[in-house]
């Protein structure tokens, strides 16, 4: 048989594989390849055969990579992503400018979109893609440039540049506040509230914010939502009291949709950051958006 070029194993196998690994699914990546998950199962254990060691962690209804697959993972998003670009350079009608982000769904309303709006102003031939997800502690996706993450670094496989520190606070609507008088957190205990559980386990909820101010309530009147995108808004419809990290929601507070309820605050545990990945080569469209946000932080 003869050898192949650069002593690589089948190239078909490699496609599978890193879609594979993008996905986190064969059959998702069966799907984007048009092929049947049997054929991509097929394909990765062959590869598995040809390097000599298992690139999956095969779970019960779940895939995860080994170290062997994540270190190859990473090496081949990093060469499809910059033959990618090579090929867009050499088609002038595919040169588009184009870089994406990624965040959660309430980074990008409140503090993203009304930055974005002046970068495209100074760079109106660059394009910005949007990926939202509220999933924070997921990987990095293949196709997604950059990413800011509230969390703590190191990020397994990402660069990160810190953007903001953050406090929360406690915030209504004027509307919601008149005729209220909050003066102590047991004022504040009585009150409804409004608390995002479930999405994330790491995300600071009311019992967090009274301990951090050393109160120990009792009962409280908590209404729960899956969304910080929607809790916010029920507290500018007068529906109750949310913590709000205030440098996220500074719009907010500074056209007055949203006010400080009471004295009560605490040092966010987390803080926000962009983020790239470490075996990522870079466009210059996304070094530039990069650098520009962390210019342009406040």
């Amino acid at each position: 048989m003869a050898r192949r070029p650069y002593d690589f194993p089948s190239l078909n196998g490699l496609a599978a594989f890193e879609a594979a690994g993008r996905h986190m699914s064969f059959t998702e990546a069966a799907s984007e390849l048009n092929v049947t998950p049997g054929a991509v199962s097929k394909q990765i254990k062959q590869l598995e055969s040809e390097v000599g060691a298992p690139l999956f962690l095969r779970l019960h209804r779940a895939l995860d990579l080994t170290a062997e697959g994540a270190a190859l993972h990473a090496t081949l998003q990093e060469s499809f992503s910059r033959i990618s670009e090579t090929l867009q350079g050499l088609d002038p009608a595919r040169r588009v400018k184009t870089v994406s982000i990624g965040s959660t769904s309430a980074f990008a309303q409140f503090w993203l979109m009304p930055r974005l709006g002046r970068f495209w102003k100074e760079h109106q031939d660059i394009v910005v893609d949007h990926a939202i997800s509220d999933r924070g502690h997921d990987r990095l996706p293949a196709r997604v440039d950059l990413r800011v993450r509230y969390g703590s670094p190191p990020f397994p496989d990402e660069e990160a540049s810190k953007l903001f520190d953050d406090r929360i606070i406690a915030l209504a609507s004027p509307a919601h506040m008149a005729g209220r008088i909050v003066n102590s957190l047991a004022d504040l205990a009585t009150q409804p509230l409004l608390s995002v559980e479930g999405v994330d386990w790491t995300w600071t909820t009311w019992a967090d914010f009274f301990r951090a101010n050393g109160h120990k309530p009792g009962r409280l009147s908590i209404r729960r939502f899956n969304s910080y995108v929607i809790a916010v808004q029920a507290a500018r419809d007068g529906q109750g009291i949310v913590l709000g990290w205030e440098r996220l929601l500074a719009p907010l507070l500074q056209d007055g949709a949203l006010v400080q309820v009471g004295e009560g605050a605490m040092a966010a545990p987390d803080s926000f950051y962009l983020c790239s990945g470490s075996h990522q080569h870079l466009s210059a469209e996304a070094d530039i958006l990069r650098d520009w946000l962390l210019r342009n932080i406040d």
